[in-house]
């Protein structure tokens, strides 16, 4: 299956913790329940430090971002291991994220709950691209393209398919690995 995201990137820096994609406060929201869901996506990115971020991952008001791709420094994801964290991101509206590295746990996290492609980049990609810079993040050649320039990503091999089923459940649901619902 082809794949190409394109728009607008948020960049934040390195360590970017999970207090900071989806604060404390905002976790007794229930992911599995629609309304709860889309509120949650309100909150992505709020903890950020107003004063290092002009910009708003999601515009006040608003449960959906413009930003379809995320791109941050080193350890995105650090701190706790809640699952709300990329789920905050996909119910806001990210499908892609690129960093440097991850907080392991929050990497598995992308991928269990099937909210965001985690990908990682060769490049410090937060040096050249900023936030509002259209990107495209091409699946099959494992490459975002921003101003004029590819950059190459490692690829996602096995984590893909995982993802693009929306998580470990439904893949394995349609593996047949367990029962269908």
């Amino acid at each position: 299956m082809s794949k190409l995201i394109s728009g607008p990137a948020f960049v934040v820096k390195d360590n970017i913790d999970t207090d900071q994609i989806i604060p404390a406060q905002y976790l007794m929201l229930v992911p599995t329940v629609p309304a709860e869901y889309d509120k949650l996506g309100s909150y992505a990115m709020i903890g950020l430090p107003e004063g290092e971020y002009k910009e708003k991952f999601v515009a006040e008001g608003k449960t959906k971002t413009e930003y379809a791709v995320l791109i941050a420094g080193k350890n995105l994801g650090c701190g706790s291991s809640r699952e709300h964290a990329p789920i905050a991101l996909g119910a806001a509206g990210c499908k892609v994220a690129i960093a440097e590295t991850y907080a392991r746990i929050f990497f598995r996290n992308c991928i269990a709950t099937g909210e965001v492609f985690p990908y990682e980049s060769n490049e410090r990609l937060v040096d050249v691209i900023k936030t509002g810079d259209h990107v495209e993040v091409d699946f099959d050649k494992d490459e975002v393209r921003a101003n004029g320039k590819t950059y190459p990503l490692k690829p996602l091999g096995d984590v893909r398919p995982v993802v693009e089923a929306g998580g470990i459940f439904n893949y394995a649901r349609k593996a047949g690995m367990i029962a269908a619902k």
